[in-house]
């Protein structure tokens, strides 16, 4: 019923920018909530930042200062600017976005990841 598409993700060397967008489509009344998760080989999925239709942000402190996040309610799309990358942020990042359906029921959904590689 709904689909989370990324893209932006690639190789960038330390200190380098890359932006991700992930764009929600399909049977959406409207997208209360959007964020961006990331996981690295061998470890847990964490969060690393979140935004609402209002304009609430939160950010994993490991990202404070680097990162930022914007959503674009019109086209039910978030932004991810990551600045000042580092070899540890080198992980496949995953999108969420919290929907409520046409059919007014709220679902939580999952895009299928873009690996960001930060390395010289």
């Amino acid at each position: 019923q709904v689909q989370l598409v990324e893209s932006g993700g690639g190789l960038v060397q330390p200190g380098g920018s890359l932006r991700l967008s992930c764009v929600a489509s399909g049977s959406i009344f409207d997208v209360s909530a959007m964020g961006w998760y990331r996981q690295a080989p061998g470890k847990e999925r964490e969060s690393v930042a979140g935004v609402t239709s209002g304009g609430s942000t939160n950010f994993a402190d490991s990202v404070k200062g680097r990162f930022t996040i914007s959503m674009d309610n019109a086209k039910n799309t978030v932004y991810l600017q990551m600045n000042s990358l580092k070899p540890e942020d080198t992980a496949v990042y995953y999108c969420k976005a919290t929907v409520r359906l046409v059919s007014r029921s709220r679902v939580e959904v999952w895009g299928q990841g873009t690996l960001v590689t930060v390395s010289s």
